[in-house]
């Protein structure tokens, strides 16, 4: 500042000093001088003049600025005066601080100072270069500067950058620098930088922008954080909006999910910030990016369906029903919901089951309509309620049924606890409030839309007008009303609902015609010159007559087609019925309305047209245009050409269905053998793995048997502890009492043998004294018989005595042998002290694995027959599976036979067809010479798609 205040007391010496010529001795300064700190006084000076002198200072100055940020990087403290002069020179923030009747500014000098900037396509890169300088006092300037760039001149600023190698990278950066104030500007940066660029915002979106923005967002708190919060919010849309790829991106990689958070709101709602109101604005306007019915259907179902999934869906249904949210939240939440439930048939079903948090409790359905057709809502909110009920009813004929039946007889409550849809559609409809009556009519005809059975219930409705007056239908009633000549917006959603009601239904169009007064009414308001206002109610007459003319059925005699048609050419005039026709689709706003679903209109006079019946004029008006030109014979010829055509379309689509039917019974067949032949497989790998199974445990076994035989010979030749040559320790007590019993038995024959030797003995004395007493002369001589008796007995003596010789020496084996056997087991059985023990442990030691070899044995017996009757079982399935195979392959003969005949039949069905379709032809000819215009039917693609279905199923035959 030394140096500015020098050159200023420069100026004050003369008056021919001016600030031009100031400011070109500080360029001066900076282009010559060698000394460092000369130019960065030079720049500071600059710097604090370009405030108040920017035309000045840009002129003159910034070629040597842009030179110093080449020449001087190795000096942060220039670089950052001489960015932020740059910065004062092209930003328009500072102007309205400014004199605006300053005559040394331009109109618009920070575009022409980019422009002059940007014509060297390298000061841009220059910049993006000073960006990765970590330095806060240039790297924030830098990035003020390039947002500046960004603001004026964005396009041209966008594609130098897009060309800069990394150069969307480097800005990426930002986002992770630990100073909040550059990370902020930085997302202002790439707010500029992502603004109606599809290419930079793939890039943005790729270098995990998401992930960064969407981190800082729960940083911040969410709804409750600050201004940072709104920034991320807009560059996400930035990102988003009109984006397919990177809304896809943004689907895949879970995001959606993160979002259920943003909506979580307290049970005390009142008191509100006014930045948290703007943040979960924006918030809802991003899931209404998502689901947006502009974008491809398949991407909006995909994301409508993630958000049911992670209970997004559900958490802004709970801000819908809850209390205390502001107007516009409120209004907004509703938008949102109607989009996310649009045409998904999930969502609406869920839909249909929110009830709101009352008592008794309501359909959310119902509460909605409440506001709708209550007039002292506000204007935004009923449009708001009357798209939810759109949206809901989109390609949802199961809503449509639901909402028609609450209007018929038999499901009204005829307490009247509950208030019904349908009643407060009617009341609604013929209620005083036009807006009432037009949203009521709009919201009635998208519960017909495109569903002829709802058309057809709708005819039973019944309304009790007055006390003492029968019921008329609601058909009537609509009538009715529009004769009474009420407002225009009333007459308008009548006319729009009956032409609605009456399209593609000719019973519907029967019922009208049948009240003979509806025709003249509706002649008499075409006929009738009226002013503008007028005109576009006379369109709509128009159309519905020309509606009940080319649905007619002819089924009333006094209103046929032909009847109708003479009579809008006696009392109107063909040209004129066209021309009233016609005002419809020139009304001005008939335009805006066909460009968007939901009903966006600045002030209820402007809401006129509904979306959906756009479509239904742009689709009718040109056939009720031809319909009105045909003459009765034409009529005739083209009700002939329906039927053959209708006709032929019935055989043919007969046939295709016979065609499909055989290709799914021969694809569930071999559906079938291909799945029986996996089990037939699978049952043969099983048979085979149980055979190397059981061959493996009989290998086993026998091993087992091998060891087991080794372990007892070992056993037997070391000793008998717990087995001796195969007797049990149980065996061994045994043993021991018949010793002791042979030892008995021992000792009781030999006290029977020492009787039988004294005995002998005995005999042996008494014979040796009677031979001594038979020598003696003085005795008498025996008896021969006593002798003989004696001698016998004597025999028998010596036998016994021999036999009773030979026993004894057979017990005295035996007992030697017992023994022998009983000092072996004395060995083998300890009686007592340490041999006793240690015979016990080796016993122990014996029976334990021989019990374990043993148990195991027996196990593998008990697997071996297990697994043979498993065997014999899959051996009795295998056989099953056969056998259903052979026939099914007798019944898959059977078909291929039957898929013949009907071959021979459809070629036959083929020559009929050609025939038909020659006759058709000429018909169609003849059609075209009577000057009718036959719309082009994509016949020959049915009949390539009758000879493709045939091909394939020859192939599937052939297969």
């Amino acid at each position: 500042m030394n140096f500015l205040r020098g050159v200023m007391g420069g100026q004050s010496a003369g008056p021919q000093h001016t600030e031009a010529e100031t400011i070109q001795k500080l360029c001066d300064r900076v282009a010559s001088s060698t000394l460092l700190d000369d130019r960065r006084n030079a720049v500071r000076a600059l710097k604090s003049l370009s405030k108040k002198y920017r035309l000045e200072v840009g002129i003159q100055a910034m070629e040597h600025l842009i030179h110093v940020l080449q020449t001087d990087r190795s000096d942060s403290e220039i670089i950052a005066y001489a960015l932020d002069t740059l910065y004062n020179i092209i930003s328009n923030d500072e102007e309205e601080e400014l004199e605006e009747n300053s005559t040394r500014q331009s109109e618009d000098l920070g575009s022409q100072f980019t422009e002059i900037f940007i014509k060297q396509p390298e000061n841009v890169t220059l910049l993006l270069s000073l960006l990765e300088e970590f330095d806060f006092h240039v790297r924030w300037p830098g990035v003020r500067l390039l947002t500046s760039l960004l603001k004026q001149l964005g396009p041209p600023v966008q594609q130098i950058i897009l060309v800069s190698p990394m150069g969307v990278s480097r800005l990426m950066d930002l986002l992770a620098d630990s100073r909040e104030i550059i990370r902020n500007d930085g997302v202002l940066l790439l707010q500029a930088l992502t603004r109606s660029n599809g290419a930079i915002q793939k890039i943005v979106a790729f270098e995990n922008a998401f992930e960064r923005l969407l981190d800082i967002i729960t940083e911040e708190g969410n709804s409750d954080g600050g201004i940072v919060v709104e920034d991320c919010l807009i560059l996400l849309q930035n990102l988003l909006k009109t984006n397919n790829s990177n809304q896809n991106f943004f689907k895949e990689g879970s995001y959606i999910q993160r979002m259920k958070p943003w909506f979580e709101v307290g049970e005390e709602n009142s008191g509100w910030s006014a930045q948290k109101v703007t943040n979960l604005h924006l918030m809802l306007q991003l899931v209404r990016v998502l689901v947006s019915p502009t974008n491809p259907p398949g991407a909006t179902s995909s994301c409508q369906k993630a958000m049911f999934q992670c209970g997004l869906l559900q958490q802004l249904c709970t801000i819908l029903m809850a209390t205390g949210i502001p107007a516009d939240i409120l209004t907004e939440t509703i938008n949102t919901v109607s989009e996310v439930i649009r045409g998904c048939q999930v969502n609406q079903d869920y839909f249909a089951s929110v009830n709101a948090p009352s008592n008794p409790p309501r359909p959310a359905i119902v509460v909605l309509l409440m506001s709708m057709v209550n007039e002292r809502q506000p204007f935004v909110l009923r449009c708001a309620v009357l798209y939810c009920f759109q949206c809901f009813l989109y390609k949802n004929e199961k809503g449509q049924g639901e909402i028609v039946a609450t209007l018929l007889p038999s499901t009204i409550d005829a307490t009247g606890n509950s208030v019904s849809a349908g009643q407060l559609l009617c009341g609604g409809l013929f209620s005083t409030d036009s807006l009432s009556n037009w949203c009521a009519a709009v919201a009635l005809a998208h519960a017909l839309q495109g569903n002829a059975t709802q058309k057809e219930q709708l005819l039973r409705v019944q309304l009790a007008t007055s006390i003492g007056n029968p019921p008329v239908s609601l058909l009537q009633q609509c009538t009715n009303i529009l004769s009474q000549g009420s407002k225009i917006q009333t007459r308008v959603g009548l006319l729009m609902l009956l032409c609605t009601w009456l399209s593609n239904c000719p019973i519907a169009v029967t019922h009208f015609l049948h009240n003979s007064a509806n025709v003249p009414f509706l002649t008499g308001q075409i006929a009738e010159n009226l002013g503008e206002e007028e005109q576009l109610v006379q369109g709509l007459c128009a159309l519905l007559l020309g509606i009940s003319i080319y649905f007619n059925d002819n089924s009333l005699e006094n209103y046929t087609k032909e009847k109708l048609k003479q009579l809008i050419e006696k009392r109107i005039g063909k040209e004129n019925f066209i021309e009233k026709l016609g005002f419809i689709s020139k009304h001005e706003l008939y335009s805006r309305a066909s460009q968007k679903p939901q009903p966006n209109f600045p002030s209820p006079e402007y809401m006129i047209f509904d979306h959906e019946f756009t479509k239904l004029v742009k689709e009718l008006e040109g056939v009720i245009t031809k319909a009105i030109y045909k003459s009765s014979e034409e009529d005739k010829k083209e009700e002939e050409v329906k039927k053959t055509l209708e006709q032929h379309d019935n055989i043919v689509t007969h046939y295709k269905n016979m065609i499909r039917e055989q290709d799914l019974q021969l694809e569930e067949l071999k559906q079938q053998v291909s799945t029986l032949k996996c089990q037939n497989e699978q049952l043969q790998t099983a048979v085979t793995q149980q055979a190397s199974q059981i061959q493996q445990h009989k290998d086993q076994y026998n091993l087992l048997k091998v060891q087991l035989g080794k372990d007892n010979h070992h056993q037997g030749s070391h000793g008998d502890g717990a087995q001796v040559n195969g007797i049990q320790p149980e065996e061994i007590s045994r043993l021991r009492e018949e010793i002791e019993e042979l030892k008995s038995q021992q000792a009781l024959l030999q006290g029977q043998l020492a009787e039988k030797d004294s005995l002998i003995e005995n005999l042996k004395s008494s014979q040796a004294s009677g031979m001594s007493e038979q020598a003696s002369a003085t005795c008498p001589p025996r008896d021969p018989e006593q002798v003989a008796e004696l001698k016998q007995e004597l025999t028998a003596l010596k036998s016994q005595l021999c036999s009773q010789s030979l026993e004894i020496t057979r017990l005295q084996t035996e007992n030697c042998e017992l023994l022998q056997r009983a000092e072996t087991l004395a060995k083998s059985v300890p009686v007592e002290g340490e041999s006793e023990h240690v015979s016990a442990a080796k016993s122990t030691d014996v029976e334990g694995r021989l019990s374990a070899l043993l148990q195991e044995t027996k196990e593998l017996k008990n697997e071996i027959k297990a697994l043979s009757e498993e065997r014999t079982t899959i051996q009795k399935q295998l056989d099953s599976s056969n056998s259903t195979i052979a026939i099914l392959q007798t019944e898959k003969d059977k078909l291929d036979l039957e898929v013949t005949d009907s071959k021979k039949e459809q070629d036959d069905l083929l020559v009929l067809l050609a025939d038909q379709d020659q006759k058709i032809l000429s018909l169609k000819s003849k059609l075209k010479d009577l000057g009718h215009p036959v719309e082009e039917e994509d016949e020959s693609g049915d009949q390539e798609d009758d000879d493709d279905e045939i091909d394939d199923g020859d192939k599937d035959q052939d297969i």
